[in-house]
């Protein structure tokens, strides 16, 4: 069922995919650099316990940090609901959390076109279209390894958020650990912040600090990261579902 519902999502996109790629250029640098920066964010609606934001959490791995979030949103009432969760790939772990509540989750890999500026744009539109579909009215990045395209954060900018491991403008991009211990950095920490064209460049919403240690390997400052992350990204939710940020 649900792979026939994706074939037609992919069918219809295609349309749209084409009209795009004639005018993006072929690397994820060139999408930065056409990138419109000064875009404003349209932040969410203000919400309560009542009527709770309706949240998609997007995945690639184990999802702990979407674990980290069902639970604290099952403990108690919040003004902030998880109703869809997504990967990038069908085989991604983390999926169970969501299936095992009953929260609708599906992986969506890329679809199978030799233009890799179409298979990206195409696969964005899976992903878009299953949103509205569930009529999410917040995104939340959790250890979601894809950059996203300029088009596609401007469709949902101001309400799409990105946690990232390290105390941002420092350290951005994917091996942030590496990064700091090759630096000989002695904090680090984590980072929430909405998501603009650039990469990990939004901004910032909220910060927690990291001790390094002078023995620290990248998995011992990844997992005294990811504690501190498990705590911060739901605070960052409460206070954003409820208007507590201005732009």
């Amino acid at each position: 069922m649900l792979s026939r519902h994706l074939t037609q999502i992919n069918k219809s996109s295609i349309s749209y995919t084409e009209s795009l790629r004639h005018s993006l250029p072929n690397s994820q640098a060139g999408y930065r650099q056409r990138a419109h920066m000064d875009e404003a964010y349209l932040l969410p609606r203000s919400a309560s316990i009542e009527v709770p934001l309706r949240i998609a959490v997007l995945i690639s791995g184990g999802g702990s940090g979407l674990a980290a979030l069902l639970r604290y949103q099952e403990a108690e009432a919040k003004t902030h609901q998880t109703v869809l969760v997504l990967a990038d790939s069908e085989d991604a772990g983390g999926l169970e959390h969501g299936r095992s509540r009953g929260i609708e989750t599906h992986g969506i890999p890329l679809p199978a076109f030799e233009d890799k500026v179409q298979r990206r744009l195409a696969h964005e539109e899976l992903v878009h279209t299953a949103l509205v579909n569930a009529e999410v009215e917040l995104v939340v990045l959790s250890g979601y390894m894809r950059i996203l395209t300029p088009s596609f954060v401007k469709r949902w900018k101001g309400r799409l958020v990105n946690i990232h491991p390290s105390l941002l403008p420092k350290y951005p991009g994917a091996h942030a650990h590496r990064d700091a211990l090759a630096d000989g950095a002695t904090v680090s920490g984590c980072t929430v912040h909405l998501v603009d064209e650039g990469v990990d460049s939004g901004m910032i919403l909220a910060q927690s600090e990291v001790p390094v240690h002078p023995d620290d390997i990248e998995s011992d400052l990844q997992e005294r990261i990811k504690k501190v992350e498990h705590v911060l990204y739901p605070d960052v939710l409460d206070r954003l579902s409820v208007g507590g940020y201005s732009v």
